[in-house]
């Protein structure tokens, strides 16, 4: 019988974690607007939105690829077990997901805008990984995720609040789905062995091609800094396009490790001993610790 922690694994809690923030968000947005949240509701929404989303990342894994372990070291017989208890779970996840989702829009509390999107997450949880449309194996599986934790579930959680998105919540989903990319980016480098091996067509991939990976690995370094580098002037720029200065100061606090970020890789790419453990942990502060501070300053005012 697989384990506990390893189930838990699979459902990559981070994703769930950093989903948590952005739903955070989309609420602290609407408070700030002064509309009216009912906690019950919010918690039915946004455990709906995790189900889905930790049932999309164990789907993932269930149609892994024969020849690719689902965690490293298994053996024949811990795979054969473990796929049909995954199976079940991510059936399981999906059903009280929608279940939760039904009953919210029956009771109203769901509009229909809002239903609509929760539709499309459903179908773009499943995109990323059933076949054959499996997409995280198309070289777009990091954008649609992008999509999912910096732009729908925000997105979702403030129209249970408000009838129509505000420019409050686009002025702040944007940086944050750069920067979910970069992040996405930056923790992938450390697996190009492992991308090469099985020949996965990741996002990393299609800026690398195989046949000439020592020069093309400057390309996928410039995309990543690229997208830090946007994010931050962005948020520059917000004070200039009619966003409070006060709402956007503390999501720049993490420059200085978003440019130690950037400067980590530029060594690794220059042929510096790389460092995964610490690049991975300032890619995820950079995008996690953003994230919160625009939600907590929201929540604060």
């Amino acid at each position: 019988m697989p384990s506990f922690n390893t189930l838990l694994r699979l459902t990559r809690p981070i994703h769930l974690l950093l989903a948590l923030l952005t739903y955070g968000l989309g609420l602290g947005i609407a408070r700030y607007l002064g509309g009216l949240l009912q906690p019950l509701l919010q918690i039915a929404g946004g455990l709906s939105l995790l189900l889905l989303l930790a049932a999309s990342n164990l789907l993932i894994e269930y149609f892994r690829p024969p020849n690719e372990p689902i965690f490293p070291g298994e053996t024949r017989q811990q795979r054969e077990a473990l796929r049909p208890l995954v199976l079940i779970i991510s059936v399981a996840f999906i059903a009280v997901a929608a279940l939760l989702a039904f009953l919210l829009y029956l009771q109203g509390h769901l509009p229909v805008n809002d239903a609509l999107l929760f539709v499309l997450y459903l179908l773009l949880c499943l995109s990323l990984a059933v076949p054959p449309v499996r997409l995280v194996e198309r070289g777009i599986g990091e954008i649609i995720m992008a999509f999912l934790l910096a732009v729908l579930t925000p997105a979702i959680s403030f129209l249970m609040v408000f009838p129509n998105l505000h420019p409050f919540l686009t002025s702040f989903t944007f940086p944050l789905f750069l920067l979910a990319l970069a992040w996405q980016l930056a923790t992938s480098f450390e697996q190009y062995p492992d991308h090469l091996k099985y020949r996965r067509r990741v996002l990393l991939m299609r800026l690398i091609p195989p046949r000439a990976p020592g020069q093309a690995w400057q390309r996928a370094v410039q995309v990543h800094n690229g997208l830090l580098i946007s994010v931050y002037l962005f948020l520059a720029v917000l004070p200039f396009l009619g966003i409070p200065f006060a709402l956007t100061w503390p999501s720049l606090l993490t420059l200085p490790i978003a440019a130690w970020q950037m400067l980590m890789l530029r060594n690794i790419a220059d042929g510096a001993k790389p460092v995964w453990n610490a690049l991975n942990i300032a890619a995820t502060i950079v995008f996690g610790l953003t994230a919160y501070l625009i939600t907590i300053t929201f929540w604060l005012r």
